[in-house]
């Protein structure tokens, strides 16, 4: 709404600057001004003036300027109508209204939030009774210590009509309690009893602290678990985060908000430090709540628990998110561990843990691109392009037309490196099956490869792994366009011998820093680097006389067909150990994330026939 000059005026007339400003920020008197620590930068020396007489405060250091109006909106991330109220409120002065309809509405509204008020102090004065202790004991078992209880007017609402029976008087008719959620009309006998019963009560207020409606968790078999008050003139639940009021200074301060399932999330995160925490009130975020969110900050981190529910939560905020997309905002996602919520993880491991989940939380587009492949089998070219339609569909809903062809053009690329990798995947598993089948086709590959020379190597297993090092690397070094499918497998290896390892490593290295590499241009770089003479043994004849495949006039499917060959050799015992682990956590802890882990592995694991038998002993019935 506009406010009237006149009235703009006679707030920076009747409130003096210093006193604001003062609350927050420590001010030394100097002259007629006050200076201090500039609030809106990191500074040791201050350059901060703060002008009574002029009506306004100015950073030397950084540049913020503005009146005691801007001063409360930039600290506590208030809009402007909100920073004018609260002023107006200091000020002992009314905020205008322009029409009588709205002044009548304002005055119910008033009425309205004194009722809430009196019910919360009722709920409050409860819990700390008698009557409350079960419900304090329940608050102190889930770790909640008392200052906090008392810091969020946490309640309790016994069970009948006590609330009612307290509050209802000439000041507060029964139509006002019925308005304002806290009783409803029993259909049978027409009269009114308390909403809330038996249920530890949660104030829910709105972005200026003001109470406005209760959550209550109930105490016993009653259904529902939690349960909000129905949506009054006070309250609609589709456009309330629960604790907006207290995470707005926290969250401008620390250039962040995090978002997570439920009140109790939310006050636990708050007594553990991040107070910059919201939650929305059982229902999914909505277009309003992710407009309040950005007031806030640029990327809010979603942490919703690791069930089912939770990653469910997710991924619909994710699709809602998209199409209100713009430059410089989004969301950032924090994956939990299956059972886990944020109070777990604090309770058990301490604030520092869920510090690092926030910095390492997903993107957007991460998370988008996850929740399309995730637990999906997609390695024929009807999934592929199943898929690309997903993604492309995801992209289109992108309203900003910027915004829109970023994640086009991301998508694209993501796709065209997985269908790259799908395809020498699905190359290589066809390859493996006929070798699996049919052990003629085998051994005459093997003869016409070279690699049958390994079957008849009389050697101890610590030479023989060598061996198959240096013909790993032989291979390498004269195909090294293997790298771009297969860098990750050569960096899982466990090379015994350490001037193999040094050479693996020095490989990787001018990978990592060539857009493309010729066999004579990676040779040369390593020589350089002094690795001549190990080069000369990996590449010597020795080497090749038990793999042919790996010289560099060799076709490319023989080329492709040992190296796999070899790197299946090699990395098989890294493979079992992972695959074993997997299966062993699945025991342990038979959550659809450990399956879904379990069944990757397999999936991956190059010896189907060990795939099979692991399978077989994971999911085979108890003696």
């Amino acid at each position: 709404m506009a406010f009237p000059s006149q009235f703009l005026d006679e707030i920076r007339a009747r409130v003096r600057l210093s006193d604001i400003v003062g609350r927050t920020v420590k001010l030394a008197r100097r002259g007629q001004e006050h200076m201090g620590l500039c609030p809106f930068h990191n500074e040791k020396t201050p350059s901060f003036t703060v002008s009574d007489d002029k009506n306004f405060y100015h950073c030397f250091g950084c540049g913020a300027h503005g009146d005691v109006i801007g001063y409360v909106m930039n600290v506590d991330g208030l809009t402007f109508p909100e920073a004018v109220e609260r002023m107006s409120a200091e000020a002992g002065l009314e905020v205008p209204v322009s029409t009588p309809a709205e002044r009548e509405q304002e005055k119910r509204r008033a009425g309205l939030i004194d009722v809430m008020n009196s019910a919360s102090a009722h709920f409050e004065h409860t819990l700390w009774s008698p009557d409350g202790h079960p419900a304090l004991k329940y608050l102190r078992e889930r770790g909640l210590r008392d200052e906090t209880i008392r810091n969020f007017r946490l309640g309790f609402a016994p069970p009948g009509n006590t609330l009612k029976t307290a509050l209802l008087s000439n000041e507060i008719p029964e139509a006002a309690l019925f308005e304002g959620g806290l009783v409803r009309k029993s259909e049978e006998y027409k009269n009114t009893y308390d909403f809330f019963r038996s249920r530890v009560i949660f104030p829910i207020s709105d972005g200026r602290g003001r109470v406005i409606a209760f959550g209550g968790r109930s105490q016993g078999d009653g259904e529902p678990k939690y349960l909000n008050s129905p949506d009054t003139p006070l309250f609609d639940k589709r456009r309330t985060l629960y604790g907006f009021d207290r995470a707005r200074r926290a969250a401008h301060q620390k250039g962040r908000v995090i978002v997570t399932e439920g009140y109790m999330d939310v006050i636990t995160l708050a007594q553990a430090g991040f107070v910059e925490t919201v939650a929305p009130l059982g229902t999914a975020l909505t277009e309003s709540h992710i407009m309040q969110l950005w007031t806030l900050c640029d990327e809010p981190v979603l942490c919703f628990d690791g069930d089912r529910a939770g990653l469910g939560a997710a991924t619909r905020t994710a699709a809602r998110v998209l199409p209100l997309l713009v430059p410089d905002k989004s969301f950032r996602f924090i994956t939990l561990p299956a059972g886990e919520d944020p109070d777990s993880i604090v309770s058990a491991q301490g604030p520092g843990a869920l510090e690092s989940l926030i910095e390492t939380a997903s993107s957007l587009s991460t998370m988008v691109w996850s929740m399309e492949t995730t637990g999906r089998a997609i390695d024929t070219p009807e999934r592929i392009a199943g898929l690309e339609k997903r993604l492309e569909d995801h992209a289109l809903s992108i309203a900003d037309r910027n915004v829109q062809y970023r994640y086009r053009s991301l998508f694209r690329e993501n796709l065209r490196l997985f269908s790259r990798n799908t395809r020498n995947i699905s190359r290589n598993t066809q390859n493996h099956e006929i070798f699996r089948r049919d052990k003629s086709a085998r051994e005459a590959w093997r003869e016409d490869t070279g690699v049958a020379g390994f079957s008849h190597l009389r050697s101890g297993p610590e030479i023989l792994k060598k061996r198959l090092e240096q013909v790993l690397l032989a291979t390498i070094l004269n195909h090294p366009v293997l790298l771009n499918t297969f860098a990750e497998d050569i960096a899982m290896m466990n090379v015994s011998d350490p001037m193999l390892d040094k050479l693996r490593q020095e490989i990787l290295k001018v990978h990592a820093q060539a857009e493309k590499l010729d066999p004579d241009q990676l040779k040369n770089q390593l020589e350089i680097q002094g690795n001549i003479e190990i080069l000369q043994s990996v590449l010597g004849p020795e080497v090749y006389v038990h793999a042919a495949f790996a010289r560099e006039g060799s076709t490319e499917e023989n080329v492709l067909s040992g190296f796999m060959e070899v790197l299946n050799r090699l990395l098989e015992p890294v493979r079992r150990a992972e695959l074993e682990e997997a299966r062993q956590y699945y025991i342990n802890d038979p959550t659809d994330a450990n399956w879904e882990r379990f069944e990757k592995l397999k999936t991956d694991s190059p010896d189907r026939q060990a795939i099979q038998r692991g399978t077989e002993e994971t999911t085979a019935p108890a003696d």
